[in-house]
């Protein structure tokens, strides 16, 4: 992909890397990561996939082991050198990367559905267990040489143990026995050459027979190692010196162990620092709230809720809202031409655009809607802000012709250009009709981009030309505040003359300045302004009707439910109490027969009065039955009813069909050239000037637009 240096810098992306580098662990990782450049489409859309997989586990239950690590490329250069051995802390490293490689490769087939290319990644790589084991045989958890690594070892340190514990004694003996005889000072003892010594009096030195190590700066302490410690000292130092020839032989010979994995273990370490980039850029996508939107192969950019990632982070720190954008680009819909007030959010949304082009071409999830769709182009081309050149004497309109005459060069079908301010920097009406001749061209080399300006001119430009559309960012002619938000469809207005108001400029000079300009720009801005607002109205209460009526829907449902409910209820309620009724009835029957019978009665008599209560009871079940049908038939008829509304619905919606074909043949008669119309809920008033087959171009005296005939009333 071809990007210059410069508009990388335009659009922020190296402060956008600059966020990303710290989630790294290795240095090496962040020096990566401050490299990044935008990929071709398989490596990106790989890395992006990779990214998203580790996001999810941030998001679950199922976190990757994967943990802190220091890098082993310098003891990969050494480990090799002849007769060279590794530090005790670099066996450690190695360890480390090696453990978590095959920790992950546990892992991840344990989550295959959720971590497929992870896994693909992590399964290429041939695990050697033995270069742990072979660390672990000779350091213990502290990183220390284990006294088992070699026989030899192991007797010197035993050597060197008794050794020390014989000075031990031999001193405190000493101790005790001068200390008694009054020679030593009140110290008793120091530590001198890492050893301990005695404190004497100088007066009683030759007294204390041993090694003199020292004097005090007042010359009245002598610093002696007693006699009785010498030969064991001496034993000491002898046994370390060759404990330190065995260590570095074990270090040596592991060395050369370790060497032979040398292969594999640059594999691992390649794969921990693509890892590691990938955890990073995932950690800035949680961040930021990122995801991965759908890449398309065929050129449509359709960004929904976009926000600008690096100044989504500095107003989360400053706690301001910032306000998502959303437009699309396909090949039907080629360049967008963004106008409105300054600080109305034109740049930013310019801005957004790139620096999401670039993070999504360059394997970085992007801070928009999950349903958002993006493309890959070769190039991406901008030309934002002051590029006056100092060094080169060349004035700000110099700069931008000598950049645009690059563009120029470059552009084709697959380029994106992004341009604020087209067309500003010289004279108005001489920079205008070169600007249009700009815009022009990029059209007929079917260029994809996203412009500003100012200019009336290239807004009606932009108008007539099929693949183009114009957008505006919105602004409250009420409060004059801008709402930062973009609606593409319609030009915008600078509003300059109530922006000069609302910043105090006396009345009298704007309206001077109104008299200046001539009547038909005024007019025309007048024009938008209001097409602007009253789209914002009518956009406003579209928006509140149709919260309401989903709010009385909901609570029309939920009322019908409830009554559904307590109806339901009270006929349950009414069931039990009629079957509990019932039932004390028939007990208090069964308890009568029992007294009967316990009094007297015949048995004959008792059993024919049962048969009777059986029959009875036969006969009320069979009478619930009926009254079972009959809420079916209840039921059956509400049905019916709901089937009859749908046919009732159903002709309707013929009626109203058989309406829309009145109005159409009743504006196939009064549609024609010359008709005064305007928009169906506008108040501004249009003459046809041409009519095509489904579009009508309405004249406004000042600009011209195309819009579908239905959209039209008769005025």
């Amino acid at each position: 992909m071809h990007i210059q240096k410069e508009d990388l810098e335009e659009l922020e992306f190296p402060e956008l890397l600059s966020e990303i580098a710290p989630f790294a662990y290795s240095p090496k990782t962040e020096d990566k990561i401050m490299s990044l450049l935008p990929m071709s489409r398989d490596e990106a859309e790989i890395s992006l996939k990779k990214t998203s997989e580790f996001l999810t586990s941030f998001e679950s239950s199922n976190a990757i082991p994967f943990h802190e690590y220091e890098d082993i490329e310098q003891e990969l250069r050494l480990m090799i050198i002849e007769n060279f051995h590794l530090e005790n802390k670099a066996f450690l490293k190695i360890k480390n990367i090696t453990e978590q490689i095959g920790k992950l490769q546990k892992f991840f087939p344990t989550f295959s559905e959720t971590f497929p290319l992870l896994l693909k990644e992590v399964q290429a790589l041939e695990f050697h267990k033995a270069i742990i084991e072979k660390i672990d045989k000779v350091f213990n958890r502290f990183g220390e040489v284990k006294s088992e690594a070699s026989p030899d070892l192991k007797v010197l340190r035993t050597e060197i143990q008794h050794a020390k514990k014989a000075i031990q004694e031999n001193f405190n003996r000493a101790l005790a026995t001068y200390s008694q005889n009054d020679l030593l000072d009140e110290i008793r003892e120091t530590i001198l050459e890492d050893q301990r010594v005695l404190a004497v009096k100088s007066g009683f030195k030759k007294r204390v027979p041993g090694r003199v190590l020292g004097i005090s700066k007042t010359g009245s302490i002598t610093y002696i190692q007693p006699e009785s410690v010498l030969k064991h000292y001496f034993k000491l130092r002898e046994n370390e010196e060759e404990e330190k020839k065995e260590t570095d032989r074990i270090l040596r010979k592991l060395t050369a162990e370790i060497a032979e994995y040398q292969p594999w273990l640059e594999s691992y370490q390649k794969y921990i620092f693509d890892l590691d980039l990938i955890r990073a850029k995932a950690k800035f996508a949680e961040k930021i709230n990122a995801v991965l939107p759908k890449i398309n192969s065929h050129p449509t950019l359709r960004l929904r809720d976009a926000f600008h990632p690096l100044l989504w982070l500095r107003n989360s720190v400053e706690k301001k809202k910032i306000y998502p954008q959303s437009l699309t680009l396909t090949e039907h819909n080629r360049i967008i031409c963004i106008s409105g007030p300054n600080a109305g959010g034109k740049s930013i949304t310019l801005k957004t655009v790139g620096l999401l082009q670039l993070m999504i071409q360059s394997g970085i999830l992007v801070p928009v809607h999950p349903k958002s769709e993006m493309f890959f182009f070769d190039k991406i081309m901008t030309d934002i802000g002051d590029n006056q050149s100092i060094e080169n004497h060349l004035s700000t309109y110099s700069s931008r012709l000598k950049k645009m005459s690059g563009i120029i060069r470059e552009a084709d079908h697959k380029t994106l250009l992004l341009i604020d301010e087209f067309g500003t920097g010289s004279d108005p009406e001489l920079g205008g009709a070169l600007a249009e001749s700009f815009l022009e061209y990029f059209y007929d080399k079917k260029s994809f981009a996203i412009i500003t300006t100012h200019y009336t001119n290239i807004k009606l430009v932009v108008e007539q030309l099929p693949n183009a559309e114009n957008a505006a960012m919105l602004f409250d002619e009420h409060s004059l505040e801008p709402l930062y938000k973009l609606e593409v469809g319609q030009a915008g207005s600078s509003f300059t003359f109530e922006v000069a108001e609302k910043n105090k400029i006396p009345r009298f000079i704007i309206k001077k300045a109104r008299e200046k300009v001539e009547k038909d720009v005024v007019n025309l801005d007048k024009t938008i302004v209001k097409l602007q607002q009253e789209k914002f109205e009518v956009e406003k209460l579209k928006t509140n009707l149709t919260e309401q009526k989903e709010s009385v829907e909901d609570k029309r449902g939920n009322l019908q439910k409830l009554n559904e409910q307590l109806q339901q209820k009270l006929y349950n309620f009414q069931k039990l109490y009629e079957e509990e009724h019932r039932k004390l009835q028939f007990g208090n029957k069964i308890e009568t027969f029992i007294d009967s019978y316990i009094k007297g009665k015949s048995r004959k008599d008792v059993v024919k009065d049962f048969v009777k209560i059986l029959e009875q009871e036969k006969f009320r079940r069979l009478g619930s039955d009926k009254d079972e049908n009959k809420k079916l038939q209840v039921i059956k008829r509400k049905i019916t009813q709901q089937l009859k509304k749908v046919d009732v619905i159903e002709k309707i919606a013929e009626t109203n069909e058989k309406m829309d074909q009145q109005r159409k043949d009743e504006r196939a008669i009064w549609l024609k050239t010359g008709q005064r119309v305007r928009i169906t809920g506008s108040t501004s008033v249009g003459t046809i000037e041409k009519i095509t087959k489904t579009k009508v171009v309405v004249n406004y005296g000042t600009f011209k637009t195309t819009i579908n005939a239905d959209e039209l009333e008769r005025v």
